[in-house]
């Protein structure tokens, strides 16, 4: 039986199983491709070597350091996005595009030299193919209890994997719609699942290779906007390597699935019109390459074609974080992130979630851990319990809010919603967190007292930080996809002076739960000095 089976070999997938490896703890990753990298994917030029994105393409540095910190650990080399001299606008069709001067659009961001697929290329030779499964796309997941029945299709064949816990690092509307959770999963995470839409998967894209960036030379950016009714792309960018060289242009198409599949056979010309418009550059000009991500079945479902495309809202619903199953599987996708949901940061960011979310689990699984301890390694081990059960009650917290929510609501009570029922949430966990530190088994001798403040205090703070923080922002998303709070502004969308008066009723009750604390283990320590004391005094008589 596997101790953990991730599903998806996107980046956040692989980021998890290079976490898992480098902790030697056992796993397996499942991938329903023949390639890893999920959305992430690059061609390559074959007549200019350019390696072109036709899928995610930037990253920020400045906003983004989950992104910043994995290029820098893999080494890659990145290339800041050109935004230097003129952009194109086109908004008639008949006319030529309009050119706008010392304006730039892309707030900063950066590409690889080698392409996004050297995110998942790095990961992979750090992880080894021993884990690596290709070909695998789950359809099932049955709760055996004490593990997971895994249902796989592949090469036509349905295996069966058991594992104690798995992770689906998938778009949560592609889970919804394609794998089948037996018992069924409660209806709110499924409707939750079903209304988040899967990034880039309504979308499709084009980059061209040229044999030099002529565009810079004439002192245009290569960005370029094409907004009138017959636009075919929308957007189009510089995709060069650092330089200018080798040269390439990308570009969003602005037709929507249904219609591109409509002009299917009629989209190269159309694409090749549009270029020659905007920039001279027909499409046999260089070696366009083209990808329909509606067309990908482990990308989009029936509901992300038929939807609109709306602007992306990079906040995903906190329900889509929780613990499933008894706490044996996990949502992990890109969309189920706290920040960034979409984007290759939130990617990042769902997978340390869930990578935090096996460690606790681990540490709650190991029975005995402190038996046989004493002194610091008594205390270390814990107060890492303590710390792992702190961390693992974001999803306690947040029902105990929407619980408090509910029934304010039910009560037609209109003001302060949100500030009570996550301060009451708060104040309940703090008490709990008391009674279970005061019961810890803690050996308080020796452990030093300055300025009437226990040794152990900072210990015992330090997993709420990140709690807090996480609870916050769940409160938030989940006001803001709240149906129910549509009727009250101030409470669908937190103000930031909203947010900080809840902040500072949940500080106050903080620092009484900090003095109860340290008041408990001061008493501890008391006693067993006692105790020592009576111990010596005996042993001398």
């Amino acid at each position: 039986m596997l101790e953990t089976a991730i599903i998806g070999g996107g980046l956040s997938g692989l980021a998890l199983a290079r976490q898992l490896a480098r902790r030697a703890q056992p796993f397996r990753l499942f991938e329903a491709r023949s390639r890893l990298g999920g959305r992430i994917l690059t061609a390559r030029c074959a007549t200019t070597g350019a390696m072109l994105d036709l899928g995610p393409t930037w990253f920020w540095p400045d906003t983004q350091p989950l992104m910043a910190r994995l290029v820098s650990d893999l080494a890659l080399s990145r290339v800041e996005q050109n935004d230097g001299g003129v952009t194109l606008h086109l908004n008639e069709a008949d006319k030529t595009p309009k050119r706008i001067e010392g304006q730039t659009f892309h707030d900063g961001a950066f590409r690889l030299a080698g392409g996004m697929a050297g995110l998942a290329e790095g990961l992979a030779r750090e992880i080894g193919p021993e884990p690596l499964t290709l070909g695998h796309a789950l359809t099932g997941v049955r709760d055996a209890g004490d593990h997971l029945v895994l249902t796989f299709r592949a090469d036509e064949a349905e295996v069966e994997v058991l594992a104690r816990r798995a992770v689906l690092c998938l778009p949560p509307r592609l889970i919804a719609a394609s794998v089948v959770f037996e018992p069924a999963l409660d209806p709110e995470t499924i409707e939750a699942m079903e209304n988040t839409p899967t990034w880039m998967a309504a979308q499709a894209k084009v980059a061209i290779g040229y044999a030099d960036a002529s565009w810079r030379a004439a002192g245009l950016t290569g960005n370029a906007f094409v907004t009138h009714e017959q636009a075919v792309l929308g957007e189009i960018y510089d995709a060069s390597g650092e330089g200018g060289a080798p040269a390439a242009l990308a570009g969003f198409l602005a037709l929507g699935p249904q219609t591109r599949e409509a002009f299917e056979a009629g989209l190269p010309m159309l694409i090749s019109s549009q270029m020659t418009q905007v920039f001279g550059l027909p499409l046999e000009a260089g070696e366009p390459h083209y990808q329909d991500w509606a067309r990908a079945p482990f990308t989009a479902t029936a509901r992300d074609l038929a939807e609109p495309q709306a602007e992306h809202i990079a906040v995903s619903h906190p329900l889509l974080r929780r613990s499933l199953m008894t706490g044996k599987l996990h949502l992990a996708g890109s969309e189920t992130a706290t920040t960034a949901a979409g984007y290759l940061e939130g990617a990042l960011d769902a997978a340390r979630r869930a990578e935090r979310a096996l460690a606790r689990a681990g540490l709650e699984a190991a029975p005995g851990r402190a038996e046989g301890l004493s002194g610091a390694d008594l205390n270390g081990a814990s107060l890492a319990a303590f710390g792992a059960w702190v961390a693992g009650q974001t999803e306690a917290a947040f029902d105990d809010y929407r619980v408090r929510l509910v029934r304010s609501l039910s009560a037609q009570e209109r003001d302060q919603l949100t500030q009570w029922a996550a301060l009451g949430a708060m104040e309940e966990l703090f008490r709990r967190a008391l009674a279970r530190l005061e019961a810890a088994a803690l050996d308080l001798a020796g452990v030093p007292v300055e300025e009437g403040r226990s040794g152990l205090m900072a210990a015992v703070q330090a997993p709420f930080g990140e709690l807090l923080r996480r609870f916050m922002d769940d409160v938030a998303a989940f006001n803001r996809a709240s149906c129910a709070l549509s009727n009250f502004p101030e409470e669908h969308h937190l103000s930031k002076a909203y947010e900080q008066a809840i902040l500072r009723d949940i500080a106050a009750a903080w620092r009484e739960f900090l003095l109860a604390a340290n008041g408990a283990l001061l008493a501890r320590t008391a006693g067993a000095a006692e105790r020592a004391g009576l111990a010596a005094r005996s042993a001398v008589q």
